[in-house]
């Protein structure tokens, strides 16, 4: 069994530079490509428990900051559970991480995204 810990530096930057989009759309009050920004991040990640969880976190104050509960409340077990599957890596690859959509479904990746991970 293989265990990820730490992300690879290339990913990282990419991962990164999610966020950086992420918190300046969010800023411009932009939530729907703040959101985008951080599903990416979420899908950059999701194979490394810190950035996996760390995505999580932003989500859940992310459905907080706009009122969101569904989003909230669905934010909960996957702060719990998200690290620990990364950590052992049993993640649902390509899944965007938000309360919209269940949290063991593996989804297509973007292609740009996809690029990254045969790199």
């Amino acid at each position: 069994m293989k265990f990820n810990t730490v992300i690879p530096k290339r990913l990282k930057y990419y991962y990164l530079r999610e966020l950086v989009q992420y918190r300046e759309t969010f800023k411009q009050g932009n939530f729907v490509h703040a959101w985008h920004h951080l599903e990416r991040a979420h899908i950059i990640g999701q194979s490394y428990p810190w950035e996996h969880s760390y995505a999580h976190w932003l989500m859940l104050k992310f459905g907080i900051s706009i009122k969101d509960t569904k989003e909230v409340l669905g934010q909960f077990p996957r702060l719990l559970i998200g690290g620990i599957k990364s950590f052992v890596g049993k993640i649902p690859l390509g899944n965007t991480g938000g309360a919209n959509v269940p949290p063991l479904r593996p989804m297509p990746l973007p292609e740009d995204i996809q690029l990254l991970f045969k790199k």
